[in-house]
């Protein structure tokens, strides 16, 4: 990961800019969910960090970006939706691999103030920089459908942190009709009953059915003006009404004519118009996967490369796939150099560069040899050309995604954190006849190299994660030192499995699978550090071609805490909009528009009768007060910032990125990331960083009086830590619950 704001804000833009282009007025991105629970968890690359503060200053850029780029940003999953297994009951028994049929989709079960200082945190960055969409997740919330979960939708998204768009299910997500239109949803995606109408298209809880229940009194009139309401908010807050591009090409289908209507085969005509929308966002791309490589061992100054005799380039993960980029749908295979995961967050590359082909290109430049061999399994070819080299590179992967697809028996999670193909048996074959093995790993999550990071001729490894079109290049980028690594890892890299404490739920453990979210806040190096596990590479850990020195911490009080006031929800007017006229014969097919078959309408059939029930005693539905968007005013109120002085003592430029943590008590891991800052330098240059604390990163939920609590007003003395990662802390200071800050070391 860059740790790198600016490029999470272009990144988005880019995208929002290209989903304008096309015509698309909402794109569902970013993800927030899955957090990163469970390291197998099979779309954590869809996402950023298990960290709450990485993920949400990430998601808060990210939402930003997109918007700024004329797209609604929809936010998702919300929320716990943190592993593939079970998430929808057809696609799992299906498969037939379970022991059991199960009967809904998982439960994630978790206790209020995990909720909120963990899961929840990122959503309020996301609200505060003015999320316009949220996607509610296929997974139960302690045994309550997320989608018709009123508490998590009315009271906490829209009330407590003040959200102001829509709420849209994903594609079979929705169970209900009347309940997920009390509970808060907005929107039907794709609108039928079940994913992608395999149980039968044109059929949907709402369409007629919401306004037979609206006419019936079962959904009160003024939730379906809200739900009108807040999706033409967010219309109109991007400004879609004015210049807004057609809709040029069809989603899921590339050739130039088709049906406009193609499940009924009505209207035969051109549908893509296949517009050109990439820009200069190569550039972009390019600039996101090298500065998001990173470094985890560099003997004897191994790399950057200069100018070698000879390389060899070793495995199926440098070269391209034999079917193309966009072989196999969705990306959901592994074949060639793996630059995506699989799933519907994928997307088709316009191309691909491998590593292999940038290596060419670049050795072309310097006279050096390169030979290759592309298959993993080639055992006396690699020997041959390995030993004639006077630098080997070897690529390996580990692939994950979705739930609806599977890849080498992985139904969307990992089985395990080993590589694939044969990766790890391919490295040890390598480092066993060069001197000076370099690794090179692709993968969506973290990864085990117990097997092979301490062979004495693996002299360098680079996780270079997921890094889409301009993979080689980035790659070269960073191999060659145009640019200095200064990736950190965004999650831990364990040396055995169960060192992380969580894991995928494989097997159901009751009709209705129960996930258990007994670890609280404890994932990750929060955990790690909690039980004392030593990692082999600590969250936030990544080496550079340079190296900084860290001194002169200072702490100031910039507010004494007496100035913000918790502000006072919105007033909610259920009848904003006039009552309508409430007879069936209304809102039936109009005679004037002709339907298309199995497309879904509002419109309810003619002689419809429409039934009252006589419920007892009469259920009463309020609306819920909303608070300021992204929660209490107050918490984002700065009431500290701590100063460093920050120094290039090596002999090349480079990034470094800062990281303070916080050690709050009161049962929290002993240190939170809470800050983070990335510093372009050159060699002797020094500057200052600047790291500002608001109310929120100092408090904890109180899970009593539902609030925010500065853990100072409960006694508490805050430990300030700053460094290069959460174990290389080199700077200590207090902020004491009475008096003035001080500095430790």
């Amino acid at each position: 990961m860059s740790w790198d704001r600016d490029l999470m804000f272009l990144q988005s833009y880019g995208n929002g800019a290209e989903h304008k282009a096309k015509g698309v007025n909402a794109a569902y991105a970013p993800v927030v969910g899955p957090l990163g629970r469970v390291p197998e968890g099979g779309r954590i690359w869809e996402g950023y960090s298990p960290d709450p503060y990485l993920s949400g200053v990430a998601f808060g850029q990210s939402v930003s970006g997109m918007q700024a780029g004329g797209t609604i940003a929809i936010g998702k999953h919300f929320i716990l939706y943190e592993q593939e297994h079970f998430r929808q009951v057809d696609e799992w028994n299906d498969y037939g691999i379970l022991s059991f049929n199960i009967t809904q989709p998982y439960s994630s079960n978790c206790d209020d103030r995990t909720l909120h200082e963990l899961y929840l945190w990122p959503w309020y960055d996301g609200v505060y920089n003015g999320l316009a969409g949220v996607m509610c997740s296929y997974n139960q919330l302690n045994n309550t459908q997320a989608c018709q979960n009123t508490h998590l939708l009315n009271d906490i998204l829209k009330g407590e942190l003040g959200f102001q768009g829509f709420v849209t299910s994903d594609d079979g997500s929705q169970h209900s009709g009347v309940l997920s239109a009390i509970a808060g949803m907005d929107l039907t995606i794709l609108g039928e009953t079940s994913p992608n109408g395999i149980d039968g298209l044109g059929i949907s809880f709402w369409g007629p059915n919401l306004t037979t229940s609206v006419l019936n009194g079962s959904v009160p009139e003024w939730r379906l003006d809200d739900m009108a309401t807040r999706i033409m908010a967010a219309f109109f807050y991007l400004g879609e009404d004015q210049g807004f591009p057609e809709l040029n090409f069809a989603q899921g289908y590339l050739p130039t004519f088709g049906y406009e209507y193609p499940t009924a085969m009505v209207d035969y005509t051109q549908v893509n118009d296949h517009v050109d929308v990439r820009d200069a966002h190569a550039q972009v791309i390019r600039a996101v996967g090298a500065n998001s490589i990173v470094l985890l061992k560099n003997v004897n100054n191994t790399l950057p490369l200069s100018a070698p005799r000879q390389i060899a380039v070793i495995g199926e993960d440098a070269g391209p796939s034999m079917y193309g980029p966009n072989g196999c749908s969705d990306r959901g295979c592994d074949n060639g150099t793996l630059a995506m995961g699989w799933g519907s967050g994928s997307t088709n590359f316009p191309y691909l560069i491998d590593p292999l082909s940038a290596i060419q290109a670049r050795a072309l430049q310097d006279r050096t040899v390169v030979q290759y061999v592309l298959d993993n399994y080639a055992g006396s070819i690699i020997d041959a050309v390995v030993q004639q080299a006077s630098v080997s590179l070897v690529f390996a992967n580990a692939d994950s995604g979705e739930g609806y697809i599977e890849v080498g028996g992985n139904y969307g999670d990992r089985n395990n954190l080993t590589l694939w193909l044969g990766g790890d048996a391919l490295i040890q074959q390598v480092a066993g006849n060069c001197s000076n093995t370099i690794v090179i790993i692709h993968a969506p999550g973290p990864i085990l190299m117990e097997d092979w990071l301490d062979h004495p001729n693996v002299t360098a490894v680079l996780f270079a994660g997921l890094p889409g079109q301009e993979s080689g290049n980035s790659l070269v980028d960073v191999l060659y030192g145009t640019v200095s690594p200064s990736g950190k890892l965004p999650w831990t890299i364990a040396k055995n499995r169960s060192d992380y404490g969580t894991d995928v739920l494989y097997q159901p453990n009751a009709r209705v699978p129960q996930i258990n979210f007994t670890e609280g806040l404890f994932i990750d190096y929060r955990h790690f550090d909690q039980a004392g596990i030593q990692p082999r590479f600590e969250f936030g850990y990544g080496l550079s071609y340079t190296s900084f020195h860290y001194q002169s911490i200072q702490i100031q009080v910039l507010s004494n805490g007496s100035t913000a006031s918790t502000a006072s929800p919105t007033t909610v007017n259920p009848s904003v909009c006039p009552s309508q006229s409430l007879n069936p014969s209304d809102y039936t097919f109009p005679a004037s528009i002709s339907s298309v078959k199995d497309y879904i309408y509002p419109y309810i059939a003619a002689n419809t009768s429409i039934y009252v029930p006589q419920a007892t005693p009469a259920p009463v539905v309020s609306a819920v007060p909303a608070g300021a968007q992204g929660g209490d005013p107050a918490l984002w109120d700065v009431l500290y910032r701590v100063q460093l002085k920050l120094q290039n003592n090596g002999t090349k430029p480079g990034q470094e990125v800062s990281q303070l943590y916080l050690g709050l008590g009161n049962d929290t891991p002993p240190r939170q990331l809470r800050g983070f800052n990335k510093t372009m330098l050159q060699p002797g240059q020094s500057h200052t960083v600047n790291f500002d604390l608001r109310r929120r990163d100092v408090s904890i939920w109180n899970v009593t009086s539902q609030s925010w609590v500065e853990v100072t007003t409960l006694g508490t003395n805050i430990d300030v830590y700053v460094g290069s990662s959460s174990k290389q802390l080199k700077l200590h200071g207090i902020i004491p619950a009475q008096g003035y800050p001080y500095v430790l070391g």
